[in-house]
């Protein structure tokens, strides 16, 4: 065992390694991560890690598992009936940014990494399909408009998503404030959110 590490639980053990190749793959890309690399930053044998994960692309594989589950764990947290739909609102677009503010390399390994990767693509675009019902869902039980129609929860969620994963970008390379970004996201998202379905009601 490298560093003469002591024996740790399995499930701690797995932890470790997926910290560390959510490191090197955020760093690294996954063509340019090597087995090698992740056991180096693992501080364990390149062995040990083939025995827990018996390929790369099954290190990778749980790697996105585990940050999906975090990633939608996160958005839950803005929906809540008792809140007013503004404050869900605002509530959803802040977790979604605040999690890729503190969590980098989690954003790069899910939307950069695995978009570029094309073995794991259809993967990315399952945890964005979760995620645009969930917010699709937040508009549905909020909007009082006759005449709304399914099409247009479905149209401004992904318009709200597509619009958040922008902004994401620019706050996983540092350089948007967390604050500012969500304030105008809001009000983008809230203006939207009372127009659903006005066209149609109106006609």
């Amino acid at each position: 065992m490298v560093g003469g590490t002591k024996r740790l639980p399995r499930a701690v053990r797995e932890q470790q390694m997926l910290d560390a190749a959510v490191r090197v793959f955020a760093d690294h890309g996954f063509r340019d991560t090597s087995m090698d690399a992740i056991a180096a930053e693992a501080e364990i044998s390149k062995p040990m890690l083939y025995l827990y994960y018996g390929s790369k692309e099954e290190l990778f594989g749980a790697c996105m598992s585990r940050e999906s589950s975090r990633f939608i764990e996160a958005m839950s947290v803005g929906f809540d009936p008792n809140l007013a739909q503004r404050e869900q609102a605002r509530t959803v677009v802040r977790e979604f940014l605040r999690y890729v503010h503190e969590n980098r390399r989690s954003w790069r390994v899910l939307y950069r990494v695995a978009i570029g990767t094309a073995a794991f693509t259809s993967r990315v675009m399952e945890s964005r399909q979760r995620i645009t019902e969930m917010v699709a869902g937040l508009i549905r039980a909020g909007t009082t408009v006759e005449g709304a129609a399914d099409i247009d929860f479905e149209l401004t969620a992904l318009a709200i998503v597509g619009a958040t994963e922008a902004v994401a970008d620019r706050i996983a390379e540092g350089d948007v404030d967390l604050d500012a970004a969500t304030d105008l996201l809001v009000g983008i998202v809230w203006r939207g959110l009372k127009g659903v379905g006005t066209d149609r009601a109106t006609t």
